[in-house]
């Protein structure tokens, strides 16, 4: 073997030796962090190639200030080294946390979409459950005047009317919460007198709350105009005026109160159901909440679908509805933008 042959065993040898040590290294450090280990490996480079090249310095005899000459620009590198690991470790870095984001949102996404087929569930049954008590009930009354049990001119027809009026109502609310939760809801605003929507609504809730024993009134701080979709807002009075009605007690009173600011238009809807529990708070504006764990509802109520109307609709104009006790009650408060 020739001198020169053995030079280069012994530089690639040792150099193989300091590789083979900081690749360990590295590993080891990879183990507890990708990043160190990504900034370390260059430099493990920079040092293996060091080591071989004082080895090969001392086997050939090189003087020292040659063999420092040499290891000064091999030292050099050594920033450079430092600086692409840093890179590199930044780089991968972002990869992962891309890679982290959007295993989230696909985690999300199917949550997302387990909740509203869970709600789709639901409200299908529920929807069945809620349409098939007013059926029934007319269904009967129509069979008691067909074998004449009991008169046609009786109170009957008037039975029936109220049971397919209560239907229609809450086929309405199905259609609005529909166009809600498939985002397909247009408003056509215009500039409108609210005061005007008020006495519309408070005429509409007259007959609910003469028999309901609920004393209904109201106004408003002058026209209060705003860009809205009248035919919307006036759902959302009448919603939360009946909401009102049948939270409240006989003998109690609702009152519906709108005034306008620059910038926004408030309505408040207060009425004496004596407060509301927190747990009911938290629920209230859910479809099909009607604060207790019974789904058939009782004569007079609606199907639960009102106040999850409400919000959509506010939502949809950009305001926002909240709910408040008040002494003996509750508050019920939209705020709208004016334009």
């Amino acid at each position: 073997m020739t001198p020169e042959t053995e030079t280069v065993l012994i530089a690639v040898g040792s150099a193989a030796g300091v590789g083979a040590a900081g690749a360990l290294g590295v590993w080891a450090l990879a183990r507890r962090s990708i990043r160190s280990a990504l900034v370390a490996a260059p430099l493990v480079v920079v040092g293996s190639v060091a080591a071989g090249v004082l080895v090969s310095s001392r086997a050939m005899f090189i003087s020292d200030h040659d063999s420092s000459v040499v290891l000064l620009v091999v030292a050099a590198v050594a920033p450079v080294a430092l600086v692409y690991g840093l890179v590199l470790a930044s780089r991968v870095h972002r990869l992962d946390r891309a890679a982290a984001e959007r295993a989230a949102e696909a985690v999300a996404a199917h949550e997302r979409d387990a909740a509203v087929e869970a709600q789709r569930r639901d409200l299908v049954a529920w929807a069945s459950h809620d349409l098939r008590t007013p059926l029934a009930g007319i269904r009967a009354m129509a069979e008691a005047i067909e074998d004449g049990v009991a008169p046609a001119e009786g109170a009957y027809p008037a039975r029936i009317k109220a049971q397919a009026d209560r239907m229609a109502a809450m086929v309405d609310d199905l259609l609005a919460l529909s166009r809600i939760h498939s985002g397909t809801m247009t408003l056509a605003r215009e500039q409108v007198s609210v005061a005007d929507l008020v006495s519309d609504a408070l005429a509409t809730g007259a007959a609910l709350a003469e028999r309901s024993g609920v004393l209904v009134d109201g106004a408003a701080d002058g026209p209060v105009l705003a860009r809205v979709d009248a035919r919307e807002l006036g759902r959302v009075l009448d919603n939360l005026i009946a909401n009102a009605v049948h939270a409240t007690p006989r003998g109690g009173r609702v009152v519906v109160h709108a005034a306008a600011s620059p910038t926004e238009v408030t309505i408040r809807v207060t009425d004496e159901c004596g407060g509301i529990p927190a747990d009911v708070r938290a629920r209230m504006f859910e479809p099909w909440w009607r604060g207790d764990d019974a789904r058939t509802p009782r004569a007079g109520d609606g199907a639960g679908l009102g106040l999850a109307v409400v919000q959509g609709i506010v939502s949809a104009h950009g305001g926002t509805v909240g709910v408040a006790d008040v002494p003996g009650g509750c508050a019920i408060e939209v705020v709208l933008p004016r334009d």
